[in-house]
């Protein structure tokens, strides 16, 4: 069977450190049979038919055990650059992520097919969360040099926080792994999680403009269009390739509930107690506090203070659709 017919041209690629697609290329799939919406092996059966079908060599690379994740793609990545290869992501954002990070500034070009709950960031560049749409306008696509943010040198996609909204998302995870994957279930386990009073944290934001003070439940860098107009927040900072920062003053659970209405109705950023903007680089220092509970892409972790908020110095090169069909316009 033949190959497909060039993916992209070099003017494409500059900023990368890839070179440029043939159409060619081996793939390397990164595979976390634990993560996503449904069965792996289904998952597995459709991609292996596509690609067949398509003449592209590949290998999958499954990951039963998410401890293996990093070191499965630092494989995929070392056999990507020996044979001039790409690497994809299959999986939940924390699967996206992780790849990614271990993708960036390896010279080696990056696909995913998203698995996740609301694909925030595959939505963003007109990938869908359908494993063969995804996969087909991977074939038919072309390389977009992609802004990521970083904390602390760890990279994230879509966003990083700490203080109530990683609490949110732990609640979250408890909620699906009982009542199963949905936006109704994330919603819900937000209302509960907010009948426990949130702790405070007392910030200092140190940034090009200043350093300012703040107290505060929680606080989100955001490095997504999308997610931001789906809550309502201005994003015309990312265009300037700049990070979000959203932060609320302190307030009682009945107002973090006006707040979450808000943001179901994408008006959050209208709300008085909300604060946002945009910045390059920020150090964040929490009073009392040596390490502190973060979220990156929903994964969460503990980091030592202070934090460093920033953009990344390198673009993410990322296989984006060509062909209109197969755009997510969602």
């Amino acid at each position: 069977m033949g190959y497909l017919s060039p993916m992209t041209s070099s003017d494409q690629r500059q900023g990368t450190g890839a070179p440029s697609l043939t159409g060619q290329e081996p793939l390397f799939i990164v595979l976390n049979t634990g993560s996503g919406r449904g069965d792996a092996q289904v998952l597995q059966d459709t991609i292996r038919g596509i690609l067949d079908e398509a003449g592209r060599r590949y290998t999958l690379m499954p990951v039963d055990d998410p401890t293996h994740l990093t070191e499965t793609a630092q494989d995929a990545v070392k056999r990507a650059q020996d044979e001039k290869g790409v690497v994809i992501a299959a999986g939940g954002d924390g699967t996206l992520n992780a790849v990614a990070a271990t993708v960036l500034g390896k010279g080696v070009p990056f696909g995913i097919l998203p698995q996740g709950t609301f694909n925030y960031f595959g939505r963003a560049y007109g990938i869908s969360q359908e494993t063969d749409v995804a996969l087909r306008g991977f074939l038919q696509g072309h390389i977009e040099p992609v802004r990521v943010g970083q904390l602390n040198g760890r990279l994230f996609l879509v966003n990083a926080s700490l203080g109530l909204y990683p609490t949110l998302l732990e609640d979250r995870e408890a909620y699906k792994q009982r009542f199963g994957r949905s936006r109704l279930v994330a919603l819900w386990s937000g209302v509960v999680t907010l009948l426990r009073a949130p702790r405070q944290l007392r910030l200092q934001l140190e940034e090009k403009g200043g350093v300012r003070d703040l107290r505060t439940p929680t606080l989100v860098v955001g490095n997504n269009k999308l997610q931001l107009e789906h809550v309502g927040i201005e994003s015309e900072d990312l265009e300037r390739d700049r990070l979000v920062a959203m932060t609320v003053k302190p307030v009682g659970t009945l107002a973090l509930y006006g707040l979450l209405l808000r943001g179901l109705f994408s008006r959050l950023g209208e709300a008085e107690h909300v604060i946002s903007f945009g910045f390059q680089r920020m150090t964040v220092r929490i009073r009392g506090r040596h390490r502190v509970k973060v979220a990156m892409d929903g994964e969460i972790s503990w980091m030592n203070t202070p934090l460093e908020f920033k953009v990344a110095e390198e673009k993410l090169p990322l296989v984006v659709p060509a062909d209109p069909q197969y755009l997510d316009r969602s």
